[in-house]
Parts: C-alpha cells; sequence; structure tokens
C-alpha cells in the first residue's frame, strides 16, 4: 500500500516557498512565473501556512483589500488537516474528503516534509487504478478509451 512518504518522493523538491511578509503582489507573481495554484509560506524551516489563488479571492478582493499594501501572512490559510509520512494514501483521500480541502500538510515527526494536494491524490489513482478499482471493470474502461478514439 502506497504511503504519504512514496507521494512526497515522487515530487520535485518544493520550489513554491515564499515568505510570510512578502506583499500578495508579488506572491501572485510567483504564483504566475512557478504556474501552480499555491504557495508554502515558510519563515526559516518552520511551516507558517499556505497562500492560495482561494486566499487571494476569498481574503483580499472579496475584502476590498490592495495586493500592493496587503502580506502574504495576513490572508493565507493555516487551518488544513496533516498527516504523517507513514498514513496511506487511502486515509489522505478519507481525510481530505471529510475536511473538503485541497491540501493536506504531511509532516515527519515535528518536522515539515511537504503538502499533499488532490492532485497528488488523483494521481496515485490513476497510475494505481488495477489497484484501486476492480481489475475487469479497469480493463474494460481501458478498451471503452481505446475503441472510442477517433484517428
Amino acid at each position: 500500500m502506497k504511503i504519504v512518504k512514496d507521494m512526497l518522493a515522487t515530487k520535485p523538491k518544493a520550489f513554491n516557498v515564499i515568505g510570510p511578509d512578502v506583499l500578495v503582489i508579488d506572491a501572485l507573481n510567483m504564483l504566475n512565473s512557478v504556474n501552480l495554484s499555491y504557495l508554502i509560506v515558510m519563515e526559516g524551516d518552520q511551516y507558517k501556512g499556505i497562500f492560495s489563488e482561494r486566499d487571494y479571492s476569498r481574503n483580499l478582493i472579496l475584502k476590498g483589500r490592495s495586493s500592493s499594501t496587503t502580506l502574504v501572512r495576513e490572508v493565507m490559510s493555516t487551518d488544513f488537516p496533516f498527516v504523517e509520512v507513514t498514513d496511506t494514501v487511502e486515509y489522505c483521500m478519507n481525510l481530505m474528503n471529510t475536511h473538503k480541502t485541497r491540501y493536506l500538510l504531511a509532516f515527519d515527526k515535528q518536522d515539515f516534509a511537504g503538502v499533499i494536494t488532490i492532485h497528488d491524490l488523483l494521481r496515485q489513482v490513476i497510475f494505481n487504478r488495477e489497484e484501486v478499482f476492480d481489475h475487469s471493470l479497469a480493463h474494460q474502461l481501458l478498451d471503452t478509451d481505446e475503441s472510442s478514439r477517433v484517428f
């Protein structure tokens, strides 16, 4: 069974890290340059939160704030569920569903290990579909997909 540590091992080292005292406009430019929907907010080695497109729209735009005067720390999210690196993919899926979130924070004991996203979980399901779905159903889906392609 796949665990969080396995998922994190397949991800590149996080390059989408920003400090909490950065202006939101600079965080938005970074989001654009890394082509991701979130940034990990770190202060030194300490995890502080996640800044996402959703934070921008809900905590800045809808509240009439300015991205050129507001700091990331003022609008970032800090209340995500967390998992241990030894937790299973299935546990992550259930936790994400229960909390209606797109992100889980992964820790190795007390140390921040990374972020598990809904996309990471979907990739695991697709890559391991024969372990997730009934074997015959997986083949039926593949056969149907192949026969419906237009050449």
